[in-house]
C-alpha cells in the first residue's frame, strides 16, 4: 500500500467514525422524547452499520456509512398519567436508548477515531522526513 492509499483509508475511517459519533450524539440527546399525542411512539434509537468498498483510484480497501437505521427493539413504558401522550392507562412509552450502551458506544468510536488519526499523522510525519532527506 502506498502512502496516498494510507492517507485515504485513515480518512475514510475518521469520516466513518464522525458519523458514528454524530449518530450517538442525536440518540443521547433525545434519550428523554416521547411521543406528542397519546399512544405515540417515541425517538427510536438509531444505529449505524459500515461498509468495505473497494477504492478503484488506489486499489485500497475503505470503509464507510453503509446505513443508519433504526433500533427495532421494544420501547419501554412508565407509568406518568399526567404526560399528554399517556395512553388510556397512564403509561407513556419511552425511547429505547440506552444511555450505558450509548457512552461505550461514543468510546469505541472516539478510539477507533483516534488510531485513524494517528496513522494519518504518522503517515504525514513519513512523507515530512522524506522530503527533508531528499533536499
Amino acid at each position: 500500500m502506498d502512502i496516498n492509499s494510507t492517507l485515504s483509508v485513515s480518512a475514510a475511517g475518521m469520516e466513518a467514525q464522525s458519523e458514528r459519533l454524530r449518530v450517538v450524539a442525536e440518540n443521547i440527546a433525545n434519550q428523554d422524547t416521547v411521543g406528542s399525542s397519546p399512544g405515540a411512539d417515541p425517538y427510536r434509537r438509531k444505529v449505524i452499520s459500515f461498509e468495505n468498498v473497494m477504492d478503484k483510484q488506489t486499489g485500497a480497501s475503505k470503509v464507510r456509512v453503509k446505513k443508519v437505521g433504526h433500533d427495532m427493539s421494544d420501547f419501554e413504558s412508565r407509568y406518568d398519567p399526567g404526560n399528554p401522550a399517556a395512553d388510556t392507562r397512564g403509561y407513556v412509552k419511552t425511547p429505547n436508548v440506552n444511555t450505558m450502551v450509548e457512552v461505550v458506544d461514543s468510546h469505541e468510536a472516539q478510539r477507533s477515531y483516534e488510531a485513524n488519526l494517528n496513522t494519518f499523522e504518522n503517515t504525514r510525519t513519513m512523507i515530512t522526513r522524506t522530503i527533508d532527506l531528499l533536499k
